[in-house]
């Protein structure tokens, strides 16, 4: 092909671009042969979606329209005028997050890559060349997967609150932390970390429920200068959410 399609996420399953170049026979169209294209994706990353024509013929002047679930418009092209230098139409969806490549029109290439993928962007999407002789339509099938990150801004009922930590005892030698989760209405698995992410060692949580929020109180002792940190997480939302402390244990005096 005549550009790259590698992308930042590790997760993407791309099957080769290749079997999107084949050709139908004359009065058929690709999506009535060939089963869709599966494209594998985290949430929040920037994916491809393929589309080119195997005779690698010119498409500046011709039509392609790129639709998700057969009705929502998220790309068109025609003659040079498309959804990003002002023709109507586009999707409140795909608004500001789509593009294409314009160098590789004359190659036959429509592909189309859509920024800050969302868990709604799955779907099935098909390229379609409909003034084509036969017309060509190619068929894409996009799963974007939900990752764990800080949904709070997303007003996700039952998220967990970001937990307030602080320190409760200490020496010189050693400091005792304390993190406390309050009011989230699905129970957290609540965890400390250093600053490496490894989990550390700590006491039996202290957990209870009132009024269908849950409490979670969980203390860790630490004895190095490190940037630590309390996790609350909740796999069934894909929230988790943290904050942070400093600790500074048997520092050498300053000279």
């Amino acid at each position: 092909m005549m550009f790259n399609l590698q992308m930042s996420s590790t997760n993407m399953k791309l099957l080769p671009l290749a079997c999107l170049c084949l050709l139908t026979r004359s009065g058929t169209t690709l999506a009535d042969e060939q089963s869709p294209v599966i494209i594998e994706v985290e949430e929040d990353s920037d994916v491809i979606l393929p589309c080119s024509l195997s005779t690698k013929e010119d498409i500046e002047y011709k039509l392609f329209d790129w639709k998700k679930d057969g009705q929502k418009e998220v790309f068109l092209y025609e003659a040079g005028t498309h959804y990003n230098n002002g023709r109507p139409g586009q999707d409140e969806q795909f608004k500001g997050r789509v593009s294409h490549f314009p160098d590789e029109l004359k190659y036959g290439n429509a592909s189309i890559i859509i920024r800050n993928t969302k868990v709604t962007d799955s779907g099935n999407y098909t390229c379609d060349f409909p003034l084509l002789q036969p017309r060509q339509i190619f068929n894409i099938q996009l799963v974007v997967d939900r990752i764990l990150k800080d949904r709070s801004a997303e007003n996700i009922a039952g998220a967990s609150p970001k937990p307030y930590v602080t320190t409760i005892d200490e020496t010189k030698d050693w400091e005792l932390l304390q993190c406390e989760v309050l009011g989230a209405s699905s129970k957290p698995t609540v965890e400390w970390q250093d600053s490496a992410g490894n989990k550390l060692p700590a006491e039996e949580p202290q957990v209870s429920e009132r009024g269908g929020s849950f409490y979670i109180i969980l203390q860790t002792t630490v004895m190095k200068t490190d940037h630590y940190r309390c996790v609350a997480t909740q796999e069934e939302i894909s929230h988790q959410i943290h904050t942070d402390i400093d600790v500074k244990v048997n520092e050498p005096p300053q000279l």
